[in-house]
Parts: C-alpha cells; sequence; structure tokens
C-alpha cells in the first residue's frame, strides 16, 4: 500500500446535460476551476451507445486485453471516481459506474471510452487540497496508476 494525505477543499455540484459525455465534462470543468485533484460520486441515466470496459479477458495475461460493452438502451447509472493529474498536469477522470435496466443484467465497468449522458446526471465532487497525487504510466500494466 502506499497513500498521502490531502485536505477537503471546495464542493462542487453539478448537473451534467442530455448528450454531455462524462469525463470530458467533468475534466472541462476541471481545468476551468483549476481543480487539481478530486472525489466524485455520480447518479443519473446513462445513453444507449454509452461505452464500458471492464475486466481484462483473461485474469493476468499480459498485455491486458479490456472488455468493452455498449449499452443497448438507457440505464440508470450510479458512480464513483477519482480525478487526479497526469504527469503533464493534465486533470484525468478514473471513474467506475454500474448500470441497469428493467430484465437486462446489471453491468459495471470505467467510463473512459465514453458515457453518454440520458437527460440528467448529478455529481458531486469534492475537491482534494495539498495532494501530491498524480497517475504514472506503468510500464507492465500499460494504465496510468496512481501514485499517492
Amino acid at each position: 500500500m502506499k497513500y498521502s494525505a490531502a485536505q477537503q477543499g471546495r464542493i462542487f455540484v453539478i448537473r451534467l446535460e442530455d448528450g454531455d459525455i462524462v469525463h470530458e465534462e467533468i475534466e472541462k470543468l476541471a481545468r476551468s476551476e483549476d481543480i487539481r485533484a478530486g472525489a466524485l460520486i455520480i447518479l443519473g441515466g446513462a445513453d444507449e451507445g454509452s461505452r464500458i470496459v471492464s475486466g481484462p479477458r483473461e485474469g493476468r495475461s499480459q498485455p491486458v486485453v479490456p472488455m468493452e460493452t455498449i449499452l443497448n438502451d438507457v440505464n440508470e447509472a450510479a458512480g464513483t471516481g477519482t480525478l487526479f493529474p497526469d504527469e503533464e498536469g493534465n486533470p484525468v477522470l478514473h471513474m467506475h459506474m454500474t448500470f441497469g435496466r428493467l430484465g437486462e443484467p446489471s453491468r459495471t465497468g470505467c467510463i473512459r471510452s465514453g458515457v453518454r449522458v440520458w437527460h440528467v446526471m448529478e455529481v458531486v465532487l469534492v475537491e482534494l487540497l495539498d495532494s501530491t497525487a498524480v497517475r504514472r504510466l506503468d510500464d507492465t500494466t500499460g494504465f496510468a496508476l496512481l501514485d499517492p
């Protein structure tokens, strides 16, 4: 385990609107409000055609081969995530969400491939101050891992 400490800063209450791509809008807000780090919760509707990535195709095999799912209809959605800069200082949202629709299996995954808002999603973003954490590229996994 690796860790660091941070302080709570501003709290943003956000309404994403129909057609917004979740990670693009959150990262845009982070740039405009000079939010370096944060923790988020989100809920609302995800539109058909939204894309999520879950699990590697085969457990611990290398390289990691992700599995992408495309939502085939509107789904209820809820999730949580973190926002930290990459090595160049760009804000990067890492968020996992769960999606459900009556009569279909629930799906959970990373939203980085593009989740589109259906009508509305509500987000609470808690800014983290005095954080030194950065996402760094890990050569072994190919992931941008959090370096606290």
